[in-house]
């Protein structure tokens, strides 16, 4: 064998074993995505129509959220924000729009104590989307309702269902935990 055919196959190698390094790395952090946000990995691929694109955005959250100073709440903070949610749950009875409305305040007031920033509604989700993927979903929906009774239209079975959803964020954010992966608890 020639130098120069020597040269060729070492250069195809080395190249071969190059693109077999990036294809795992690439796997390994799909899977890394996709394990730490769920149903939002799915969500974000499926509204951005690509996973590559989906993956630079979720990657961006990671670093944008590791830049801010979000802390579980003290003891005194977590005992008052349940005594208030127990409060909101229990004036659904006599009145499901007050206590949606409430519970929508409460939320917000939790995420601020733990030190989200209060951005509009879509960079809240985003922001809680990356510790807590597995309840943001359910963020969404109570919103969505909360926004749809502000205009009269939701029903009070939807409301009931609101302050469920909003209760999975609350109880979550509450106890300082992340959220479990591609399942919402119940």
């Amino acid at each position: 064998m020639n130098t120069t055919l020597i040269i060729i196959i070492v250069a195809i190698a080395v190249l071969a074993i190059g693109a077999a390094v990036w294809m795992f790395l690439e796997k390994r952090k799909t899977e890394r995505l996709r394990s730490r946000f769920g149903p939002e990995y799915d969500r974000l691929a499926e509204s951005e129509g690509d996973r590559r694109q989906a993956e630079k955005v979720l990657a961006q959250r990671e670093k944008r959220v590791s830049r801010l100073d979000i802390s579980p709440l003290t003891p005194e903070d977590r005992d008052r924000f349940a005594s208030s949610w127990q409060a909101e749950q229990s004036r659904f009875v006599d009145d499901p729009r007050a206590a949606l409305a409430n519970a929508d305040r409460l939320v917000t007031e939790v995420m601020k104590a733990r030190g989200y920033p209060m951005g509009d509604f879509e960079q809240r989700a985003e922001d809680v989307s990356v510790d807590h993927a597995s309840v943001v979903e359910n963020y969404r929906i109570a919103h969505d309702i909360a926004l749809r009774d502000r205009r009269g239209e939701a029903t009070t079975e939807q409301l009931r269902k609101g302050l469920l959803h909003y209760r999975m964020l609350f109880q979550e954010l509450l106890e300082g935990r992340v959220g479990e992966p591609a399942e919402v608890r119940r």
